[in-house]
């Protein structure tokens, strides 16, 4: 402790815990709250590398970035799982900061625990998304059970549509967070869970529909979006409230067309959302060299035919390019 700088000394009296480490990670000082969390007295853990705490449970770009912005003088914020003395797990939200005093640098690192917020638990954010994407799957799997070929489809154009929207948001720098690509791409899924509610005399009929089968088979957006609205209501779960949310403007905008001739609600050009945007190419797609009951399936040069020609009545123009130079790339 006597050699710790007079400056960095207040950082010791915060409520949180607190680890400082010189420019090397070899830790010069901790407190209080900290000796409580992992077990570790000062006297005992001063001179160690903060690495002691480390576990394989933190991925290893995790730390990778870290270094990466302390390195430049940045601070960086991030999640860790690491291990008590007694070697149980703890997971912590911690943001580190750069110190320069008298041409030295230190490391103050901020720890909270995260078993101890008000939630009670915490989930790792690849957790999470692994959580969201697996339920999802069930639920548009299981509305949709009488089509045995249905699962397929479906994993299909949730796989496609993350291709597309991280190929489309790279093309225009667009600048979307992983998160909103993610949304997307768990939310696709549920496209089409309205189907279920369609009588299968006019859902897998050969041949054109009557306009009045038409009609039903059009209500399917809508009938989708009660599903949800219904599961939501019971769920109550914040878990689970984005993906829902951006199911339902998929649900009932896919079939929008970008002339404004589409259903239920005749939606032009940037009118529908993006996330219908994209899920409508990509489902058009998958359909159009798929085989089904009502259809032989087409090649994929006839398909991207289609495509472009539908570019700028069916389907957005800068996501058909995007479309067509994705196909393209991974061609080649």
């Amino acid at each position: 402790m006597s050699t710790l700088h007079e400056l960095l000394m207040p950082y010791l009296k915060l409520a949180d815990a607190v680890i400082i480490t010189d420019i090397n990670h070899v830790i010069l000082a901790v407190n209080a709250p900290y000796e409580k969390i992992t077990g570790y007295g000062e006297s005992e853990i001063t001179g160690k590398k903060a690495s002691v705490l480390r576990t394989s449970y933190t991925p290893k770009e995790t730390h990778d970035q870290m270094k990466r912005a302390l390195s430049l003088g940045l601070s960086w914020s991030g999640v860790f799982t690491n291990r008590r003395r007694d070697s149980s797990i703890w997971h912590s939200s911690i943001t580190i900061t750069v110190i320069e005093i008298d041409e030295a640098f230190y490391y103050i690192g901020i720890f909270r625990e995260l078993e101890k917020l008000k939630s009670g638990f915490y989930l790792p954010e690849e957790r999470i998304g692994s959580i969201q994407s697996s339920m999802l799957k069930v639920l548009a799997i299981s509305c949709e059970i009488r089509d045995p070929g249905i699962e397929q489809h479906l994993v299909r154009v949730r796989e496609l549509t993350e291709r597309l929207t991280h190929f489309h948001n790279e093309r225009l720098q667009l600048n979307w967070p992983e998160e909103l690509v993610n949304r997307i791409t768990h939310a696709s899924i549920l496209h089409d869970i309205g189907k279920s509610g369609i009588p299968e005399g006019i859902l897998y009929k050969p041949g054109p529909l009557a306009y009045y089968e038409r009609q039903i088979v059009e209500m399917h957006t809508q009938i989708g979006v009660d599903i949800i609205d219904k599961i939501y209501a019971g769920l109550n779960d914040d878990l689970f409230h984005q993906e829902l949310e951006m199911g339902k403007n998929i649900i009932l905008y896919h079939h929008e067309k970008w002339d404004g001739s589409g259903y239920p609600h005749q939606l032009a050009g940037e009118d529908i959302p993006i996330e219908a945007r994209i899920v409508s190419v990509v489902d058009v797609f998958d359909a159009l060299t798929s085989i089904r009951p009502y259809k032989d399936k087409w090649s994929e040069e006839r398909a991207l035919a289609f495509i472009t020609e539908q570019r700028g009545l069916h389907f957005d123009p800068e996501l058909v390019d995007s479309f067509l130079a994705l196909i393209q790339s991974h061609s080649n």
